[in-house]
């Protein structure tokens, strides 16, 4: 029974493929669900900028008949004041009943799940997870491919490194068989090893180059921006730039069947143009994430959190700090150190960093 969702992985493919077959029915049949959360509230707690995370959540709640509140940006509520995070999502969950939480720090979302008697839903955490971006991949992907979800050639390009929807992605992959991933970027973008290793298992990983060298073999090409918010400087933002453009003479060489996808928002790494090719499906994507939203909602406030029980460290004696600057452990006062283990490494359990 769904308590959070944290990371996508959370779920077993069962759980998901209940989840998917829901989501296909609020598509089919919205006016079904119109009352389901007719006397439940969503705090949605964006400590980041966000369009259609954020708003998709309130028009998903709005949609089953729930009310919604929150903030975007922090200027105007008490953690411009020092407020903690735990405090906050204390003090919001009395006002709630579902927290849908995005913050820059790697590791927030589980923080806050520990501390909050109502469900949380991780948004976004820095450069970690996006587990309901994910869903909304997935999503896509079956409803286009015709529930498809093995023997694809998958190509994803750009950010490799901090594209918390890459990792999301990939993860949620590792639960499938049989596809083949080409990971496109600049050698100092690339996928973290970790991400990589349980994908590996089951499925086949090529590394591109260019677009070029792999665009006619993919059945599904998956474009991410440059995050201008994730670097040290503007000068090592600006050396990344530019360099992975889709445009209209790299899919002359395409397949015709060809998915264009892009969790938005997108700069210059597809050109406009492209937003009038009939592959060119990122806005039908932003669109099926509030049906699967909506179909996350339903689950997760049919079996409420009623308890809260700090996890133990599984008897782990190690005296490593995690050494991730943008985990939350390094960030609030007060947190448990938490760590687990995973394919004989010691992880930090907030942000996934082998200790």
């Amino acid at each position: 029974m769904l308590r959070d969702l944290i990371d996508f992985n959370d779920l077993t493919l069962s759980e998901w493929e209940d989840l998917f077959r829901l989501g296909l029915d609020i598509y089919d049949n919205p006016k079904d669900y119109g009352d389901y959360c007719g006397d439940k509230i969503l705090a949605s707690v964006f400590y980041e900028p966000s369009t259609r995370t954020n708003f998709s959540f309130q028009s998903a709640m709005l949609k089953l008949g729930g009310k919604t509140i929150g903030f975007s940006g922090t200027s105007s509520t008490s953690v411009s004041k020092g407020e903690t995070l735990a405090d906050t999502v204390k003090v919001v969950a009395n006002y709630s009943d579902v927290i849908v939480i995005r913050h820059p720090v790697e590791g927030a979302a589980y923080a806050a799940s520990l501390y909050s008697p109502v469900p949380v839903i991780n948004a976004g955490d820095g450069g970690h997870l996006h587990p309901t971006q994910t869903m909304t991949d997935l999503f896509t992907i079956g409803k286009l491919k015709n529930k498809k979800m093995t023997g694809l050639a998958i190509g994803v390009c750009g950010d490799l490194l901090y594209g918390r929807t890459v990792h999301s992605l990939l993860k949620a992959f590792a639960l499938y068989s049989g596809n083949t991933f080409y990971f496109i970027s600049t050698p100092s973008l690339a996928v973290p090893g970790n991400y990589i290793d349980s994908l590996k298992k089951n499925n086949n990983i090529i590394i591109s180059e260019t677009i070029e060298e792999c665009i006619d073999k993919l059945d599904i090409i998956y474009m991410t921006r440059i995050q201008r918010e994730r670097f040290d400087s503007e000068e090592e933002y600006r050396k990344q730039t530019g360099i992975y453009i889709l445009g209209k003479e790299k899919l002359k060489r395409a397949k015709k069947d060809l998915t264009i996808l892009h969790p938005l928002p997108k700069n210059n790494e597809i050109s406009p143009e492209v937003d009038d090719d009939p592959r060119a499906l990122y806005f039908e994507q932003a669109k099926l994430g509030l049906y699967i939203r909506m179909a996350l909602l339903v689950k997760i406030l049919e079996n409420p959190k009623t308890t809260l029980k700090m996890p133990e460290n599984n008897n782990i004696n190690i005296n490593k700090k995690c050494a991730n600057k943008n985990c939350v452990i390094n960030t609030e006062e007060n947190l448990p150190d938490l760590i687990k283990t995973e394919s004989d490494k010691i992880l930090c359990v907030y942000c996934e960093s082998e200790l």
